[in-house]
């Protein structure tokens, strides 16, 4: 660490200003001193020999005149393999080791290397003596669960290197030295498993950065069909408190096409985190059959810790999906709720007496979360693997205000939009995202003449819908009827899921394009009733027949079965078009 130190001058809440005589870095990560604790802080602005710091920890016992520490490095993570299935603090402390030397009350100044020192992996060399190599390039991997996690040259190296040498195959620590590389000058460097990043840097050891183009299938209806996610694309979820975004990220973590799933609780509920803590372990993955924490890691945040580690959380987590990345792998990154983030960034942004900007938000407010989201995308390597992180972050913005700052600074830069309904989630829809407020710029896996008229139907049958509030079914149009009773049909039917049902919960891309196109027949069709209540009747019966066909296995005898009755019941009251 470096010897550099300053004095406290003032404190107000998790904000230190520290006076120092030599020179301080902007971002470097600090200690400030209380008795025999060390507080870890980053420099977030500088005046003069004046520094203000925002603290990661509780700040009680600090006082003016005690010391600090600059250790001359920036905000950093470990990179390297054991990261996988850990739960860690934003600070990337391992939360079950920490509970285990402090007991389950946090205790402060306690700092944990991320990964284990002692463990050791089963090396295979991949690169050989004479490579020409640079960074994120592959030397070797070790098996990591299902995967196989490539150790690179560290993405910090500039230049191309030859390879000097390479372990030979076997069980290494990761600080042991798997290879020796030199540079142009004769400089020869040794490469262990584990390399630091700063968590607030972007990783570009790669060729090229792709635009999102393919689907990403989280096997949810209304995502996939309506509001289409592109695979390294991003997307928002924003809503009030309790209409499902959590349980939403937990269902898609589950059921997504990715590789990694990484969950950044940043600043959430502790009731909400410890329920995920709990359910996850538990939860099988339906990919492995196996426990779905063994490709999952955690970053847990609550927001009774201190407001400063929500920001420090997001970043830790984005750099993590990146390395998993930089070994070809698909990773989902699910902050949950970036509302608390950016309230974080408004109280430190009061208390270093900014001007404000709208609802007392920071004025950065909108580049700081353009540059988070724009951590995301599909990524070529240098052998010319492709690689994607995935972006979909939760909104809690208050009373359900889509209008506030944080949601549309969000809108700004995501490429799709997932916004919950209350009047929804009261009705017990699930998932309760608005099909008529929601958007997307993705392709959907249903081809888009299909998409737009079921859009169109649903637009048509809210206002009808609405109409009837006023005028009463009976001063309704029949034609207008029948389009209301579609809309309804294919809002129960296709939109809602059950998540508890083990064929509704998960409906593969194949299936939903087979049954949308059935779907889309039905709503096409010109049918003929007598009163309003026989339409009623006929809709109401098909519909019981496809919520029980939404359970029939893909595939199976029962579900030729079943569509074979639902298009006769269809067939009988189409009209006669001869």
């Amino acid at each position: 660490m470096s010897e550099r130190t300053g004095k406290i001058s003032a404190i107000n809440g998790n904000m230190i200003v520290a006076e120092f005589e030599n020179y301080v870095l902007q971002n470097e990560v600090a200690y400030a001193v209380a008795g025999n604790e060390k507080l870890k802080s980053e420099v977030i602005r500088i005046r003069g020999r004046k520094a203000d710091l925002q603290v990661y920890e509780n700040t009680e016992s600090l006082k003016v005149g005690d010391k600090v520490e600059f250790s001359g490095e920036l905000l950093s993570v470990e990179l390297g393999p054991g990261l996988l299935t850990q739960i860690y603090d934003g600070l990337q402390n391992p939360l079950p080791q920490i509970a285990k030397e402090c007991g389950y009350f946090l205790k402060r100044g306690v700092y944990l290397n991320a990964l284990s020192y002692e463990q050791e992996w089963e090396f295979t060399p991949e690169a050989k003596k004479g490579d020409k190599v640079k960074a994120g390039d592959f030397l070797g991997s070790v098996p990591e669960g299902i995967f196989k996690h490539y150790i690179t040259v560290p993405f910090s190296f500039r230049e191309e290197y030859e390879v000097s040498s390479v372990a030979p195959k076997g069980n290494y620590k990761i600080k042991d030295t798997i290879a020796e590389i030199k540079d142009k000058k004769g400089n020869t460097e040794k490469v262990s498993m584990v390399q630091l990043w700063p968590v607030k840097l972007p990783i570009r050891a790669y060729a090229e950065k792709i635009k999102p183009a393919d689907p990403l299938i989280t096997k949810v209806r209304i995502i996939d069909t309506l509001v289409p996610v592109a695979l390294g694309g991003t997307y928002c979820i924003p809503g009030p408190f309790g209409a499902g975004k959590t349980v939403l990220q937990q269902i898609t973590s589950r059921h997504a096409e990715v590789d990694i799933v990484i969950i950044a609780a940043c600043g959430e509920r502790a009731g909400e985190v410890v329920e995920t803590l709990l359910e996850f372990p538990e939860l099988k993955d339906p990919r492995t059959g196996k426990s779905l924490m063994e490709r999952t890691i955690i970053i847990c945040n609550t927001s009774s810790m201190p407001v400063a580690a929500r920001e420090s959380s997001v970043y830790t987590a984005v750099t993590i999906a990146e390395y998993y990345r930089q070994m070809g792998l698909n990773v989902l990154l699910l902050p949950d709720s970036t509302s608390r983030w950016a309230q974080a960034m408004r109280e430190m942004s009061g208390r270093l007496e900014e001007i404000p900007g709208e609802e007392a938000f920071p004025a950065y407010l909108e580049s700081r979360i353009a540059s988070f989201y724009e951590r995301a995308g599909i990524v070529r390597l240098n052998n010319g693997k492709i690689g994607s992180v995935t972006i979909g972050g939760t909104v809690s913005p208050a009373g359900g205000n889509f209008e506030e700052p944080v949601t549309q600074a969000t809108l700004k830069v995501v490429g799709a939009f997932l916004g919950l309904s209350r009047a929804r989630s009261d009705a017990r829809k699930y998932p309760a995202i608005d099909p008529l407020d929601s958007w997307s710029k993705y392709e959907s896996v249903v081809e888009r003449e299909q998409v737009e008229y079921v859009r169109y139907i649903l637009r048509k049958s809210s206002e009808v819908g609405q109409m009837m509030k006023v005028v009463g079914e009976e001063g309704t149009a029949m034609s207008d009827f029948i389009e209301y009773l579609k809309g309804e049909f294919v809002d129960d039917v296709y939109l809602q899921q059950n998540a508890f049902d083990e064929v509704d919960g998960a409906t593969p891309a194949e299936r939903q394009k087979y049954v949308f196109g059935i779907l889309y027949e039905i709503l096409k069709s010109d049918f003929t009733f007598g009163t309003k209540d026989e339409a009623r009747h006929f809709f109401h019966e098909i519909r019981q027949e496809f919520k029980n066909w939404n359970s029939d296995p893909w595939g199976s005898g029962k579900f030729g079965e079943r569509q074979k009755s639902l298009k006769e019941k269809v067939e009988k009251n189409v009209k006669d078009k001869g």
